[in-house]
């Protein structure tokens, strides 16, 4: 967990716009992205972290980072997800677009903020991958 922030542009697969049913957000087998969330024990069948967060104005979240692995056990999954966000999607009415940050004030402390997508960051946005950034936080 040695990165500073990590950001995700949301897809209306992500929020729930498109109607389907999905298990959170698909996190890549990027090791700059995975090097962020907890390490999980890849022997065992989907092994989970459950992930606490605050907001921007101090309310607790529970997340869980969970490696769905049953490909080697019998299944065909094989992704990572950041899982129980759509509660925190709801509260702030999130959309595809929109851009959730992560990011450590310490070891133990994990921040959440949003940007919306009609907000002047000066950043160019390429794609709705995750990216590891640098921040002033």
């Amino acid at each position: 967990m040695s990165r500073t922030a990590i950001e995700k542009t949301l897809s209306a697969n992500d929020t729930g716009e498109t109607g389907g049913h999905q298990a959170g957000l698909c996190v890549p087998r990027d090791a700059d992205v995975l090097d962020f969330f907890p390490k999980l024990d890849t022997g065992i069948k989907n092994p989970r972290a459950p992930i606490d967060v605050v907001d921007e104005t101090g309310k607790e979240w529970t997340f869980s980072f969970i490696y769905y692995n049953n490909r080697f056990f019998g299944g065909t999954r094989n992704e990572y997800r950041l899982t129980c966000m759509t509660p925190y999607f709801k509260e702030f009415n999130l959309k595809a677009g929109d851009t959730i940050l992560l990011w450590r004030k310490s070891p133990h402390n994990l921040r959440i903020a949003f940007r919306r997508a009609n907000q002047k960051t000066g950043v160019l946005r390429l794609s709705s991958s995750w990216k590891v950034i640098e921040t002033g936080f």
